[in-house]
């Protein structure tokens, strides 16, 4: 048996990044499943881009503020309390607005962990190219 609980404070943020990320499933020993959690002020990007996964399930929770969601057919206003999920072969782009009044807080959640499973997605062309960074490393 195996156990682990984990508070957000105690993981360091990831360098780099558009926005404060912590990746919450690798401090606690998880190896099938990517939890991260991210804080972004308004005008930050949540991934490092617009992306598709070709077999991770992504999943945002909005756990404060509002994320917005951009998508090739819509733009979604994801509030709190709520979740926005992705199947793999689906771009998108979460953001916290330069207009809004607050961060956004997000649980991403993205299964199965699978590294490398991240494409970069260009919505002018609608054609994407393999980037394996693209985002955040699963979730």
């Amino acid at each position: 048996m195996g156990y682990a609980v984990v508070s957000d404070d105690a993981v360091e943020p990831v360098e780099g990044r558009p926005c404060e990320l912590r990746r919450l499933s690798e401090a606690a020993g998880m190896e099938n499943v990517a939890i991260n959690r991210f804080r972004a002020e308004p005008g930050e990007q949540i991934p490092l881009a617009y992306h598709y996964h070709d077999e991770q399930e992504e999943a945002f929770y909005v756990l404060s503020g509002t994320a917005v969601i951009e998508t090739p057919e819509e733009t979604y206003r994801v509030e709190s309390g709520s979740l926005f999920a992705a199947t793999p072969g689906s771009p998108h782009r979460a953001h916290n607005p330069s207009d809004a009044d607050e961060a956004v807080e997000v649980l991403a959640i993205g299964a199965p962990a699978v590294e490398g499973d991240a494409n970069e997605y260009d919505p002018e062309s609608e054609s994407s190219s393999e980037s394996g960074e693209a985002a955040d490393g699963g979730a």
